[in-house]
This record gives structure tokens, sequence and C-alpha cells, in this order.
């Protein structure tokens, strides 16, 4: 349940590993500074409060982790909810969401919930990530264009509104820095391979800004100067009522939190080939979350994009996620001061970029062209994590996903009538019976599919099917893999129905759950282990013999 991949790692650890990760860590820590920095101002946060989550929780969650390369930090897809937090509740009601959050995490790991992730829809996964890329970069117009506005509204046609009406304010050497931005980091991958285009971006731009001396904001003039230590812990003041208000945000970071480390998690596993602890990851997360509260950070998970630049830079153990850690502190604490020169237009352009990665609009195009519930989900979902927020979005996505899921595979479950001859073809245990017939009085029905809730009303056809009533019924369960107990709840109905109108009930063909079922439902009992088979030639042969006695 709970066994770090660090501890693994050092057993056969090398001088040259420990070089190769140092390196990965480095770089990684690198290109950390500005997505941190970044994603707190996006969240409504100083910007210190990203560094720190980015060392405190990015340490942990690399030395606890269940993954070889994970690196763990704030990501572009917390910044929906954080800012809503912050709005609401203010910069202490999120470190306790955050702290709740990662209680909730660990719990989450404890309980063994790690491949929980796989039964979230990919749909529900495509539209709410997108939802968040339209959030982030909405969230980030004014910056770019430098418009002149006291305070954005937080809901997504309000702030838009108000940007239309501000345009006339409009700083065109912020926008001309932001289109500068985006240009470095899309350019530079193919100039510089090793050296990270945000980062080049976030220098050349604040080089620029400084050199020419633009009218532009920048951290400083908004933030002031960055602290150069790191704060000491502080455990916030929790009450009932605030453990209320906050459960439900701290519940959404945390699914998320979840969603997104475990995802990292399997994209870097096909990368190195390797397998991740999924528990393990999760109490890692937990930790990480819980010890970036009691520093004063903002929520971590892990980066994807962060992740991939420490495989392709060679790092292969924990180590590299801890140095990227170590990193991140250095330069805030010798580097800090220079960071107050970095414009916003610059870290808006750097988010405009992210929120277009994160959009996934190839995959969401594609997902329109399948099937409709499917596009049902992916638009329900994107919609209102947009235009509602994002408990609504994956809640609903993911009960409607389940909802469409249940009719589907209650169409596949049908029962229909064994005309004249039945066959145990490839699955039988005798001998091809298609040459044995039916006897008069003898329905045969055979079931197909999962009998479950969604189609336990199947058994209110079999009385529409025919016209005559037989003598015996014959139910052929040799294709219902599972029933749960809204469908033994109908079939003892049906066998109450048999027994009514005095018709015999046989079965046959029964699968280890469905008979386990019967028999704790007492159902086995009411029907005879005289009257339950394993073949139909079996079953032929009681029919019979009953047909003799009436």
């Amino acid at each position: 349940m709970f066994a770090p991949k660090l501890f693994t790692c050092l057993k056969d650890y090398s001088k040259e590993k420990f070089i190769s990760d140092c390196v990965a860590g480095i770089i990684v820590g690198v290109v950390a500074i500005p997505l941190a920095i970044a994603f707190a101002i996006a969240s409504g946060v100083s910007p210190d409060k990203g560094l720190l989550t980015a060392v405190i929780a990015g340490f942990f969650i690399s030395m606890l982790g269940g993954s070889r390369v994970q690196i763990g930090g704030p990501t572009g897809a917390f910044v929906v909810i954080v800012y809503g937090i912050v709005q609401k509740h203010g910069v202490d009601g999120l470190i306790i969401a955050t702290l709740m959050a990662g209680i909730l995490l660990v719990i989450m790991g404890i309980a063994q919930l790690g491949t929980a992730v796989k039964f979230i829809p990919h749909s529900v996964i495509v539209g709410f990530t997108s939802g968040i890329a339209v959030i982030i970069f909405s969230s980030q117009v004014k910056d770019f264009l430098g418009l002149h506005i006291d305070k954005v509204p937080a809901e997504f046609v309000e702030k838009w509104r108000i940007f239309i009406q501000h345009i006339g304010t409009l700083n065109y050497d912020a926008f001309i820095l932001g289109i500068l931005t985006i240009l470095i980091i899309a350019i530079a991958p193919r100039i510089f391979k090793k050296v990270p285009g945000a980062l080049l971006a976030l220098i050349a731009v604040s080089t620029l800004t400084a050199f020419l001396h633009l009218p532009v904001e920048t951290i400083g003039s908004r933030f002031g100067e960055l602290p150069h230590a790191l704060p000491m812990p502080h455990f916030p003041v929790i009450g009932l009522a605030t453990v209320r208000e906050l459960f439900q945000p701290a519940l959404t970071i945390a699914l998320l939190g979840a969603i997104e480390s475990l995802l990292s998690a399997i994209v870097a596993d096909g990368m190195i080939g390797a397998r991740h602890r999924s528990n393990t990851e999760l109490i890692a997360q937990g930790v990480g979350n819980i010890t970036s509260a009691l520093f004063g950070g903002i929520p971590a998970t892990g980066a994807i994009a962060r992740t991939v630049t420490n495989i392709k830079n060679n790092g292969r153990t924990p180590v590299a996620g801890m140095v990227h850690a170590v990193t991140v502190l250095l330069i805030m604490l010798f580097l800090g001061a220079w960071i107050k020169y970095v414009p916003l237009a610059c870290l808006a352009g750097i988010l405009v970029v992210v929120a277009y990665h994160m959009s996934e609009w190839r995959s969401f195009c594609e997902l329109l062209k399948w099937s409709r519930g499917g596009s049902l989900v992916l638009l329900a979902t994107f919609l209102l994590t947009v235009f509602v927020d994002l408990n609504a979005a994956i809640e609903v996505g993911v009960v409607l996903a389940a909802f469409i899921f249940m009719k589907r595979m209650s169409e596949a479950t049908n029962i229909k009538v064994v005309a004249h001859e039945f066959s145990e073809d490839a699955k039988g245990e005798d001998r091809p019976l298609s040459t044995f017939s039916i006897p008069q009085g003898v329905d045969i029905y055979e079931i197909n599919g999962p009998l479950f809730f969604g189609a336990a009303n199947r058994f209110d056809e079999i009385d529409r099917q025919v016209s005559d009533k037989p003598k015996v019924r014959i139910l052929r369960f040799r294709d219902v893999p599972l029933i749960d107990s809204t469908g033994m709840h109908a079939l003892k109905g049906f066998y109450d129905k048999c027994k009514r109108d005095r018709i015999h009930l046989i079965i046959t063909g029964l699968h280890v759950q469905p008979l386990n079922e019967m028999v704790k439902s007492n159902l086995y009992d009411l029907i005879g282990e005289a009257n339950v088979f394993s073949s139909m030639k079996e079953a032929i042969g009681r029919a019979e013999e009953l047909l003799k006695v009436k």
C-alpha cells in the first residue's frame, strides 16, 4: 500500500545515476520557476505561493511517491478551483481546503483507490481539461492586453463583458511583450534543444522591459519584493463550520489532484517502460499538499509537462524531483530579487501557451465525431466547467456518463425465446444439441448480458413474447456474467409469477456470481436444487419428467 519508489531505486543507485538525476533536476527546476509563478498569480495569490508549493510539495511528492520520475508542483488544472476559493474564502480558506484535500488524498491511498482513476470516462477528462484551458486563457486577457481594470469578475460571461468594455485601455507595450513571449516559446525549441522556451522568453522579455523602461505592470509593481527565506510552518485554526463549508472544494482539489497525478504517472510509465505504484502515489500527493498548506502554499499534483521534461533530460529516479525542488528553493532565495522585474504580460503569454496545450482540441474534435452519448458528456462537462464551476462539471459529467453506460448495457441485455431447437455449440458441455427438439409445453428463454437494475424489466417482456402459457420454463443463464440486487429481485418476482401460474421454473448454465447471489437471496432453495442444472440436456430431461407428472 505504501512503498515509495525512492527506496527501491536506492538499492542499485550509482554515481552515474546521481549525476544524471542532478542535471535533469536542475533543468526541471529552472523550467518550474516561470510556471510556478504564473500559476500562482492566475490563481489569485502572490507568486511566492507558487514557488513555495514547487519547493515543499515537489520535494515530498518525489521523495514519497510511487513513480520514479513524477515531478510535483502547482499546475494549471487547479487555477480555476483555487481562484474561486480565494475569491470566496480568502487565502486562509485556501490553505485549509488544501490541507483537507491532502488528508483526503492520504485516505484515498490507504483505501487503495489508486486504480479508480480508470473509471473516470475519457470524455469527462477532456471536457473539464478543455474547459479549464478556456478559463485560464480568459484569466490572462487583462494582463496580456495590459487593460486597466480594477477587479476582474469571476463569472465567465461577465468577465468578457468587462474586457470588451475596457478594450480602449489596451496597453500596446504589454500586448507586444505577450506576443513576443508566445513567439519565443514557439520558436526556441527549434534552435535551443536543451533550454526551455518559457525560461528564454522570461529572461528576454524581462531584460527588454528593464532596458527600454517600458510602462508595463511587473511582479514587483503588483506584489512587491519576494521573500528571501522559507516561512515557518503554521497549522491553521479549523472549526467544524469551516470544514463543512470547505469540504466540497477540498474534495474537488483531491479528486483533481488524484486524476492529474495518476494520469501523469501513466504517461511517464509509457515513456520509461516502468510501472508506478498508484496508492503510494496518492499518499505522497496527500503528504505534499498537507506540507504545502502548512507552509502557506497552494494545491499541488503531478505535472505532466515537467515530468516529461525530466524524462527527456534522463532523470530516472525520485532524486531528480528532489533536486528540482532544491533548485527552485535556491533560485527563490538567491535570485528572487530579479524575479520582481518580470512583466505580467510575459507570464500571461506563458499561460496562454499552457492553455493551448491543455485544451486538447484535437481530442475534443475527435470525441465529437464519436458516439452521441460521448459527445453529450464531453459538451456538458466542458460547458459546465466554463459557465458554472468545476464541481458541477465533474459531478454531472460522471453521472451522465454512468447513465449513458447503463442505458447501453441495458440495451445489450436481452431475453429471447428459443423456438424449436437449441444448441450448446462451443460453450456446451456434452455434444452439439441442435438435434434435440424442445418438448411441447416447454419454453426456453435465453438471457444475454448482465442482469442488473438497468435491464431487470426484461422479465416483464417474457409473457408478451408468447401467447400460450407453458407448463415448464427454462431460463438459460450461460451468457449472464453477473446479476445485481435489482436483477435478483426481478428474478424472484418472475419465480413468484411462475409459481402462481403453476409453471415449473428450471435454471441452467449458471456462472459463479449469479449462483452465489441466488444462494444468498434464498432463491436457490425456493427453486430447488433439483431444478438447477449445468447443461441444457439435463434441464430438458428434468422438464420431460415434470411433464409426465402433470
